[in-house]
């Protein structure tokens, strides 16, 4: 027998990954801190913990002692010798009182409802940008008197957040009401700090739309398929809310991605650093160093510049700037975070960098590998797009997809030795790559007819080279890519199917039809019937018994009951003496003259020869038997013959052949579901019930652009399970059911 789980703490539970939990140092038992009011952020100030059980006989529990203000551990002696550490309350002052650049020569002020999408690919997106008045950005967002006891009731007071203690660079996770608590204590112990709540899963998210320009961008919005495998990644939504000072420490945000502010209420204060080649070696070598916390980043390069966002303005924030935030005052604001087309290039170094420097997960962009190959899936579409109309991409489109080629071959690469693949299941990332890569090296050999441009303008005769452009100027644009799309469904989309899997999926239908009833699952084939097989219609036996009809081809349970099409043909002749005597062995005709003959026959018809398959009413005067047109019969023989007029591809056989070259290579005599009572008249030839016979006509146009089956995907693999069953379960079934006239 298993042993039982141990049991911790005053509850008497098991444990629990998920909770905070503290070990009394007397008794070494474990607790759950919130069953003994223990926050987690508090536990790093206590030195000996007495847990409630040890706490009557020994007393409370022993704090540590301060000694310092600035080092992150404040209980190292002050000896003067060991430098001050980011977030420090002797750091926070130490800054404030620093000189910069004025953030004014590289802020571009400009109003709402000019920073825009087409803004943006026209002049580029290098410097950050200021709105002071958000009326034209579409942001909506609370009232500037929204508190951070309104969030509480919005959000949830339970719902787990993560914390930034200030003055220890260390993050905690605590409830969202009992930061509200320590929010609103007149005296903070200390400095917390929260910048990653993201409240798209929460009520809130209905309160905050983010600016249309952001909205529009995102790969996240605009390329994410609603089927992925993997989970949307919400990043767009975040409240901020910090108490005075409050410090984030220089860092890019995940992914390289672009961000938005828009600060409520209170006041924040940027220290920003231009992504340079230079800056960006500089902040990796800073980012990997072991005195990080001890160097302020800004000391290291040219310039750093201060950027003070005050309440109502909103910040837009490039790919890659180097950035530190410091709370002058209780502030909260809202933000959000995007990747985008604009800057491809250097997003990737972005996440490269991060992969070097051992990034956590948590703090990347979630499936950032994922939604770069969605990416590359769409920017081909739209290099193909524009390559049809003759219109030249963008400079910073064609960049973007070359600085993805290599970083998609390298994750492909990677695919061998990591266990966890990002790569979409419906993707075929080396024929995509090849793809890409045939696109660049067209637009890098063709002419200046095709030369990107480096700006797209309101004149001159430019093409526009975003997708929504390319619709709204062009509608007939939209047939096109979808046209292209279905040619491209299997070279892009899914894979195409092998020989045992055509097979398969052929077997299951037949086994389903078998089951179901074709008169049951087609009603246009004929009037409602009660039964699966051997069962007519009141309105059929009527016209069978009535000599006066005037119907021309009377059919009882597949059976030919009167045949008046032909003089001298008995009303109630043998449909297997008929069939017989057509087909006896001296008068057989080839397939070419029966389909000239019944063209012409066609011609005569007072119906024009447009009569629905599968209806047999009075205007129907085809000479044929109405099982050798493959118009009529069942509809698995009327769906094969629209396949075959469509040009798709006929099924295949367990040979690989398609099912007209089956019938062509036996021929309509030589198979063996017929039964073995042959006409006299026909000593060669057996014949069975016509419901059991192939169409005399097969099909055999194929689709002009149909791909070849390749063996490949067949090669060194098993059948897929429960094939091989599902076969022999058909041909037992087929061998039941020749001798009994089932309509298959």
């Amino acid at each position: 027998m298993m042993a039982a789980a141990p049991l911790y703490c005053v509850c008497r539970q098991s444990y629990d990954v998920s909770r905070f939990m503290i070990e009394c140092d007397l008794c070494n038992d474990w607790f759950h801190g919130s069953c003994v009011q223990v926050e987690e952020h508090h536990a790093v100030d206590i030195d000996v913990y007495h847990c409630p059980n040890c706490e009557p006989q020994h007393g409370p529990s022993l704090m540590k002692k301060r000694n310092n203000w600035h080092r992150h551990d404040y209980t190292e002696q002050d000896d003067g010798t060991k430098p001050v550490q980011a977030g420090t309350s002797v750091f926070v002052k130490e800054l404030q009182n620093r000189t910069f650049a004025s953030g004014d020569e590289i802020l571009q002020w400009m109003p709402g409802e000019q920073v825009t999408q087409r803004y943006l690919e026209s002049h580029g997106w290098q410097y950050p940008i200021a709105v002071s008045n958000m009326e034209g950005l579409g942001l909506r967002l609370p009232q500037p008197s929204f508190s951070v006891k309104d969030v509480e009731q919005v959000v949830g007071g339970d719902k787990v957040i993560d914390v930034i203690d200030v003055a220890r660079q260390a993050d905690s996770k605590m409830k969202l009401k009992e930061f509200i608590k320590y929010y609103y204590k007149p005296h903070r112990p200390k400095v917390l700090n929260v910048i990653s709540l993201e409240f798209s899963d929460t009520k809130m998210a209905d309160q905050v739309v983010v600016p249309d320009v952001a909205q529009n961008m995102s790969w996240v919005e605009k390329y994410w398929p609603d089927d992925s495998f993997f989970p949307k990644p919400f990043v767009q939504k975040y409240c901020l809310m910090g108490v005075k000072n409050s410090y984030t420490d220089f860092h890019i945000d995940f992914g390289g991605t672009s961000v938005w502010y828009h600060v409520l209420w209170g006041e924040k204060i940027f220290y920003m650093i231009k992504p340079t080649q230079a800056n960006l070696a500089l902040y990796e070598a800073w980012s990997s160093s072991p005195n990080q916390s001890e160097v302020f980043f800004g000391d290291k390069v040219d310039k750093c510049y201060k950027c003070v966002v005050q309440q109502g303005t909103t910040l837009l924030i490039p790919t890659g700037w180097i950035h530190a935030v410091l709370t002058s005052q209780d502030c909260m604001a809202f933000g959000g975070n995007f990747l985008h087309n604009l800057n491809i290039g250097m997003q990737l170094r972005c996440y490269e960098m991060e992969r070097r420097l051992k990034t956590p997960d948590l703090f990347k962009f979630p499936y950032f590998e994922a939604i770069c190959w969605y990416v590359a899936k769409n920017l081909l579409e739209t290099l193909k797009e524009l390559r049809e109309d003759n219109c030249p991409p963008q400079t910073y489109l064609v960049e973007g997809v070359k600085a993805l080629i290599s970083p998609l071959k390298t994750w492909l690469k990677r695919e061998v030795t990591e266990p966890t693949s990002e790569v979409p299941d419906h993707i075929r990332p080396n024929r995509l790559i090849k793809e890409l890569t045939k696109e660049i090296r067209y637009l890098e050999v063709s002419g200046g007819g095709t030369k990107p441009v480096k700006s797209q303008g309101s004149g001159g005769g430019q093409c526009p080279a975003t997708r929504s452009t390319l619709e709204r100027v062009c509608p007939a644009r939209q047939a096109r890519r979808a046209a292209r799309r279905l040619r491209e469904q299997q070279e892009l989309g899914p894979k195409v199917p092998s020989n045992l899997e055509i097979l398969e999926l052929h077997t299951r239908e037949v086994l389903r039809r078998l089951e179901v009833g074709p008169l049951e699952e087609d009603p246009t084939f004929c009037p409602p019937v009660h039964g699966k097989f051997n069962m007519v219609s009141t309105a059929s036996a009527a016209a069978a018994e009535n000599p006066d009809t005037h119907l021309r081809l009377t059919l009882h349970n597949g059976r030919i009951i009167r045949d008046a099409r032909r003089p001298g043909s008995s009303t109630a002749s043998s449909p297997v003496k008929a069939e017989s005597e057509r087909w006896s062995v001296g008068q057989l005709k080839s397939r070419e003259e029966m389909k000239t003959e019944s063209d012409q026959e066609q011609q005569h018809s007072p119906m024009g020869g447009e009569e629905k398959p599968g209806h047999l009413n009075e205007g129907a005067t085809s000479q044929e038997p109405w099982w050798s047109s493959p118009s009529q019969g069942s509809p698995e023989r009327r769906e094969q013959h629209q396949r075959c007029v469509a040009g798709d591809k006929s099924p295949m056989d367990s040979q690989g052949n398609s099912s007209s070259e089956a019938w062509d290579n036996r021929g309509p005599l030589s198979l063996g579901a017929l039964s073995h009572d042959a006409s006299p008249e026909a000593d060669n030839y057996q014949y069975c019930d016509p419901s059991m016979s192939p169409p005399l006509h097969p099909c055999k146009r194929h689709a002009s652009n149909s791909p070849p089956v390749s063996n490949q995907a067949t090669k060194g693999k098993r059948p897929k399970k429960g094939m091989a069953t599902a076969k022999q379960r058909l041909g037992k079934i087929l061998k039941m059911n020749r001798h009994n006239g089932v309509f298959v």
